[in-house]
């Protein structure tokens, strides 16, 4: 174990936390020094300290092995989660110790679950640091570590796949570190327009910001208490619904767009399965809020059924109506949407439309071998062959998101919880989606949650943020060090 290089890589994964806790600070001065100041100066003063120590005494040092890669990618979060707590910690109110951990991973995760039953009793400089987690963890806290990372360490383009998922190289191919630079350059340039377009709308300067961040790392901190409801503006309804919709788009993709000046690079299966998603689970809704929900006009059963799709299935978790009281069928049809969620590549969690696209496809072919067995039919995806190890990879992965649902519904069951808030709990936490059916739907938040809940919550947010497998390696390399 190459611990100097594992010691430089995490603590620079802690300076980008630190730098932009010392922007939070900034807007506290702006603002006359309001209440979130001190809890940011110390947080900053400590995170920084920490993050700078491994420089000081430690020398340049590469990452040398896989596990040295996983290892790196594991502690990166969760030194972020803890030192991401601490303003929140410092602040009081609402955060006691494990409501600051849940709205700090929530954060780093782009989950965007909260605690908070007032959102708006935070100075500005906290709920600019809650966004700021979103942003910072949206690109991957490993992905900016990524940026400074010597060109010749021969493990980065491993980690830069094991961050973004093996998959998102079906939809581009590039290097390593001109998939980062890609990355990196859509990221930031979305998160403007995003602003911009906002800001343009009638949103406040403030509001623009931090919707921004959330929007662009497909996360669903609000600056307001009922979310994008609070703007009453269908203008920015649909534009935020837009931009949801591409912040959960391969940034390869859409990266090729703008560098071809054509639409055609959208011109895959992965794309169109998506879009078809989104249209088929919009209509379903819709047509159950009108004939049971209660709506009476057509459009805005369309309004806010598209809308609440493409936030769960996004994973964003923006709000414009209050679904808790929606028929059982748009429930289902939510949860079908946090568990599949948006396509590799992009910063949604969940399943994601690729791995479903290829489940699909390959049962598709088994059923045309068993009927015809003298058939052969390859399995493409953009253009790529997949070979049946990629396929298997595919279904374990499946099998063990699944599994991992499993045993979490029964251990936040345990907790007291009823089995609408466990299922849907469970299911958008792993899926980093936020909202969850009943009392923790969109307009509502998890503040009435057992303790022990919400740590288990926190747990599948982490797991699926990382896509399981490095966790997992992780805990088998703890397991046989100690046999």
């Amino acid at each position: 174990m190459n611990l100097k290089a594992i010691s430089l890589n995490v603590g620079r994964a802690l300076l980008v936390s630190a730098l932009f806790m010392l922007v939070c600070i900034i807007m506290s001065i702006l603002d006359g020094y309001d209440s979130g100041f001190t809890p940011l100066v110390i947080s900053f003063i400590i995170t920084l300290i920490v993050g700078g120590f491994p420089f000081i005494f430690v020398r340049k040092a590469q990452i040398v092995t896989l596990r040295d890669g996983f290892l790196t990618i594991v502690f990166s979060w969760l030194l972020s989660f803890v030192f991401g707590m601490l303003p929140y910690v410092l602040w009081g109110g609402e955060f006691t110790l494990i409501n600051a951990w849940f709205e700090s991973v929530s954060g780093y995760t782009t989950t965007g679950a909260t605690i908070l039953n007032d959102v708006e009793a935070l100075p500005r400089s906290l709920i600019l640091w809650r966004s700021s987690t979103h942003f910072i963890g949206g690109l991957g806290v490993v992905v900016f570590l990524l940026l400074v990372m010597p060109d010749a360490s021969p493990y980065r383009l491993k980690l830069a796949n094991m961050e973004l998922s093996t998959l998102s190289k079906e939809g581009y191919r590039y290097k390593s570190s001109k998939t980062i630079a890609i990355i990196t350059t859509v990221y930031a340039c979305m998160a403007a327009v995003f602003f911009l377009s906002l800001w343009a709308a009638g949103m406040p300067s403030f509001d623009a910001l931090n919707h921004a961040f959330s929007i662009a790392a497909t996360g669903g901190f609000s600056s307001r208490n009922l979310s994008i409801a609070f703007f009453q503006s269908d203008l920015i309804n649909i534009i935020v619904l837009i931009f949801m919709a591409v912040s959960a788009m391969h940034f390869g993709l859409i990266y090729a767009v703008f560098a071809m000046r054509s639409f055609k690079p959208m011109n895959n299966s992965v794309v169109k399965y998506y879009f078809a998603s989104i249209l088929v689970m919009s209509l379903v809704i819709m047509i159950s809020l009108k004939t049971q929900g209660g709506y009476e006009s057509w459009g805005r059963a369309l309004m806010d059924s598209s809308f609440t799709v493409v936030s769960y299935m996004t994973t964003t978790g923006f709000a414009i109506c209050d679904n808790s009281q929606w028929p059982w069928i748009a429930g289902i049809v939510l949860m079908v949407a946090a568990f599949q969620c948006g396509c590799a590549g992009s910063t949604t969690g969940g399943i994601k439309v690729d791995r479903v696209l290829i489940s699909i496809r390959a049962l598709r072919n088994e059923v045309r071998r068993r009927l015809h067995p003298s058939l052969v039919s390859n399995l493409r995806m953009g253009g790529t062959h997949l070979s049946a190890e990629d396929v298997s990879s595919v279904f374990m992965y499946i099998v063990m998101y699944m599994i991992i649902i499993f045993i979490s519904i029964i251990g936040v069951l345990l907790c007291g919880t009823d089995l609408t808030d466990a299922v849907s709990g469970v299911v958008s936490s792993v899926g980093s989606v936020g909202p969850g059916l009943g009392e923790i739907g969109c307009m509502d938040n998890y503040s009435a949650q057992p303790a022990m809940a919400k740590f288990i919550y926190a747990f599948d947010m982490f797991l699926g943020r990382v896509e399981i497998y490095p966790v997992l390696i992780v805990i088998s390399m703890m397991f046989k060090r100690r046999n």
